[in-house]
């Protein structure tokens, strides 16, 4: 069952992608979270944040006069910090909303910021939520915590990779697809890669915390 309402952060690697846009206009959001340079991105996209956080260094400025005359919430923080500015909008999310968590921003040059964000969908904050989504670029995630499960609405034929980004997962299921699974995945091989869904897709971890990615 899918959560009613959900609390979206919008990240600043890129531009948001339209899919993106159109993926948060069909959810009930309850909160937009902002992180640094997400702001211009979102306001770009015609996405009005309600809040703003991060060291705000890549923000600009018209960004940061937006902010301010929009009343935004605004939690800064110092350029010198060992959290990323999407790690502390996880933060400040897990703190104002339930229901669901949905990340989404563009892909950059930086392919570490990308695995970051990965990353930190698997931390404390993000567990707090029932289900955990994000669309980066045009590749759509999920990432399922330990006793979760994942139902994707996939048309039959559509690729999709199952992956243990997080550590070793000591039980996982997944259902609908060309090769079902139903026990242990290493973070260490790809066996999860490239599966086809033969419909509706059902990811439920009994241990650990997967990560089902969806390209385009």
């Amino acid at each position: 069952m899918q959560p009613d309402r959900w609390t979206v952060v919008i990240t600043g690697g890129a531009a948001i992608p339209a899919a993106a846009v159109g993926t948060m206009r069909t959810l009930g959001t309850s909160a937009v979270i902002a992180a640094d340079g997400g702001l211009d991105h979102a306001v770009a996209a015609g996405v009005e944040p309600t809040h703003l956080v991060g060291d705000l260094d890549s923000l600009s400025a018209a960004g940061r006069m937006w902010a301010y005359a929009h009343g935004l919430a605004i939690d800064e923080h110092p350029a010198d910090k060992d959290r990323t500015d999407t790690e502390l909008a996880l933060e400040v999310a897990a703190a104002i909303g339930t229901g669901g968590l949905l990340v989404v921003g563009g892909i950059g040059e930086r392919i570490d910021h990308l695995l970051g964000i990965l990353l930190a969908l698997g931390g404390t904050a993000a567990a707090h939520f029932d289900a955990v989504r994000a669309v980066i670029g045009t590749t759509e995630f999920a990432v399922v915590h330990e006793g979760r499960r994942a139902v994707l609405d996939l048309a039959s034929g559509t690729t999709f990779s199952v992956l243990a980004l997080h550590g070793a997962c000591g039980h996982v299921e997944v259902h609908g697809a060309k090769w079902s699974l139903d026990g242990p995945l290493s973070p260490t091989e790809a066996r999860g890669i490239s599966n086809i869904a033969e419909g509706p897709v059902t990811v439920v971890s009994r241990s650990g915390i997967v990560t089902v990615a969806v390209p385009s």
